[in-house]
């Protein structure tokens, strides 16, 4: 993780470590304030203050580090930018699946190759939304 903090112009800290470890141990994406409350749960991190968490969020995005993601959430969430992957949202309790699909991409080259405006798209997220197992 230092590595990645260092190809991408940052000094190495423990708050930009800490923050860094927890997306890289939760795989689904993370509001600002769920960020901070798991760095709290952390006796090491208590330092950490939420105005840290939210400038460093913002700065892993202008970086690519992570990408920002449309949950439906009043809260911007967050992810790890190191995969292409798309997510099934529940509406109720905000339950999130991944998912890859190799046909869907197929379908979405289509779309874009039928295109008469667009000749190349560089990227794209699809996010489904309805009812988990236990909430339907």
């Amino acid at each position: 993780m230092k590595n990645i903090l260092q190809k991408n112009g940052y000094k190495v800290t423990p708050a930009r470590l800490a923050i860094l470890q927890i997306f890289y141990k939760n795989h689904t994406p993370l509001d600002a304030e769920t960020v901070y409350r798991k760095l709290k749960n952390r006796k090491t991190n208590s330092k950490i203050n939420e105005v840290t968490v939210y400038r460093t969020l913002s700065a892993f995005e202008k970086t690519g580090i992570l990408r920002r993601v449309n949950l439906k959430k009043d809260s911007a969430c967050f992810e790890l930018n190191n995969d292409h992957h798309h997510h099934i949202v529940c509406i109720k309790c905000h339950t999130v699946e991944i998912f890859r699909n190799s046909a869907i991409e197929k379908v979405l080259e289509r779309i874009v190759e039928n295109s008469l405006k667009f000749k190349k798209v560089k990227e794209h997220s699809l996010e489904l939304f309805g009812l988990c197992v236990k909430c339907s």
